[in-house]
């Protein structure tokens, strides 16, 4: 007997591509906006009662929450995504992070609330961080397997896309909040960013209850061969898989992380605190973006997942060492090239293919799950840490940032030889 799957309006390439990054803009924004928050706002008004390198740590530590939350939000999406499909649990990824953000905004200092004010704060980056958990791979294998083959790499970045779009809104919004505020940013009008969440928390609810799972996985939900715990049939059956997609991550998001995050905090002690030329370089780095992301998944298509990923990876090294130089110098020009290189010349070597990539690895049983895993347990041990160790290792540099520059080259050397060894899939079709 023959299984027929049931008629529905069908999601083109294009249109799956676009709904994704909108959605994961929107989710982006909102977890990029905690990052921001992280380096300008929360140390004084969360954590004024410690030193100020204390503070930092304080601050960065419950921005590193979120990532220990995403590999969590991994597995109960993974499960649910395999099983059920991939759009219902974005719709509900995007609820549960315009939930949380919108909370930030309204959340009492630590004036107002005392103790209860940073472990409310924390409450909610654990739920910013399931909900990204179980963005990515959703959005991801929307475009992905919507793509028609040898396009995958270009499809599959748009999804990346949200990443750049939505830290360009959220470093946009509060750099435009922080000037027209002035003295009152600190007092109030830090929380207007956040509560933003929630008209474009609708917008993106809109667009996404208008998307179709694929065909390729509709079959399969048809055919009832879906798996029954797909978190532990990955694990059991493509484990190498899962390893290598963490170690392809490691340096990627590490490198990221420090040049947007982890750099507004650095710049403070050259520029001064109020100078507004991390946010610049970030807005500028996040514009381009938009461009050499899916230019870098588009070269994927033609050359091959694992070529930029190696240069990449080793790249990331001198990009690094040309920031903290540029910081120092205290050339304003220089640092906004500096980021840019490493950004979108370095990073989005990394960041354009992995979509497709990370997709292509694993079977539809398990895809959801598999890529998703890799991607998030990267994310916490690298990016999640990345500023915490960061601030730790200037400390113990006394306030020199090569010791920040061998730790990243450890991650890049993973990343390497992950790279190396992942199966190349650009030519492959999706099993």
């Amino acid at each position: 007997m023959t299984t027929t799957v049931p008629a529905a309006p069908r999601t083109t390439p294009r249109s799956a591509a676009l709904g994704s990054m909108i959605g994961t803009t929107i989710e982006w924004y909102d977890f990029y906006l905690y990052a921001t928050a992280t380096a300008l706002v929360f140390k004084p008004l969360f954590f004024p009662n410690v030193s100020s390198t204390a503070g930092t740590l304080a601050a960065f530590g419950t921005y590193a929450v979120g990532f220990g939350a995403r590999p969590l939000g991994a597995v109960i999406s993974g499960h649910l995504g395999d099983r059920v499909g991939r759009k219902a649990v974005l719709v509900g990824a995007l609820l549960l992070m315009g939930i949380a953000t919108t909370a930030i905004g309204v959340l009492p200092t630590y004036a107002q609330a005392g103790i209860l004010a940073p472990a409310l704060l924390v409450v909610l980056r654990l739920l910013q961080g399931l909900a990204v958990g179980a963005e990515w791979g959703g959005a991801a294998l929307l475009s992905v397997e919507h793509a028609t083959p040898g396009r995958r790499g270009l499809f599959g970045s748009f999804t990346q896309l949200g990443s750049s779009a939505g830290m360009l809104l959220a470093t946009g919004v509060y750099y435009l909040v922080r000037t027209i505020a002035g003295d009152a940013f600190l007092s109030w009008a830090w929380r207007l960013p956040f509560l933003l969440s929630l008209v474009l928390v609708v917008v993106g609810l809109v667009i996404r209850l208008r998307l179709t799972d694929a065909p390729v996985f509709a079959r399969l939900k048809a055919s009832g061969e879906t798996a029954r715990l797909p978190v532990v049939e990955v694990l059991r059956t493509q484990p190498r898989n899962v390893v290598l997609t963490t170690g392809l991550r490691l340096s990627q998001i590490a490198l990221f992380v420090l040049l947007t995050t982890y750099s507004l905090t650095y710049l403070q002690t050259t520029f001064g605190r109020d100078s507004a030329v991390g946010l610049v370089a970030v807005m500028v780095a996040s514009a381009i973006g938009l461009v050499s992301t899916p230019l870098w998944g588009y070269l994927s298509d033609r050359f091959g997942r694992r070529p930029p990923y190696l240069f990449g990876s080793l790249a990331g090294i001198v990009a690094l060492v040309l920031f903290f130089l540029a910081a120092d110098s205290g050339s304003a020009v220089a640092v906004v090239l500096a980021i840019v290189f490493g950004v979108n010349v370095v990073h989005d070597a990394m960041y354009g293919p992995q979509a497709a990539w990370f997709g292509e690895l694993f079977d539809t049983r398990v895809r959801y799950s598999g890529a998703s895993l890799g991607y998030q347990i990267g994310a916490v041990l690298s990016g999640g840490f990345a500023p915490l160790i960061a601030a730790a290792l200037l400390v113990a540099g006394d306030g020199r940032p090569w010791l920040i520059v061998a730790y990243f080259a450890g991650l890049a050397v993973l990343t390497f030889a992950s790279a190396w060894f992942a199966r190349e899939t650009n030519s492959e079709g999706l099993a």
